[in-house]
């Protein structure tokens, strides 16, 4: 975009690639894609399965547990607001329907 508009883009504004971030941050992604998700027909999307968890902290040879810990319920939190207002907006659609 930045070459269409004849200018140079700045070291700022480029956003960062998965090699920026360190290992434990990585691989939080990584095990946060592999888990299951928690989904209810009424309810919604209600966060991942951990019930695999040990397994994906074995595999990778996570020793910093805390903080992986951390970054996957960051990532859930995120996941979870974000379906919570995707199904009020969906709702709201259908009230203005009828």
């Amino acid at each position: 975009m930045c070459e269409q508009m004849g200018q140079e883009p700045l070291d700022d504004e480029i956003p960062p690639d998965l090699e920026d971030f360190p290992d434990i941050a990585v691989q939080a992604l990584i095990t946060f894609q592999s888990l299951g998700d928690r989904v209810y027909p009424d309810i919604g999307y209600m966060g991942k399965d951990f019930t695999t968890l040990p397994y994906y902290i074995d595999m990778h040879g996570i020793e910093d547990t805390g903080l992986f810990l951390e970054i996957l319920t960051y990532l859930e939190s995120r996941a979870i607001n974000q379906s919570q207002e995707q199904l009020k907006r969906e709702r709201e659609k259908l009230k203005r329907q009828k």
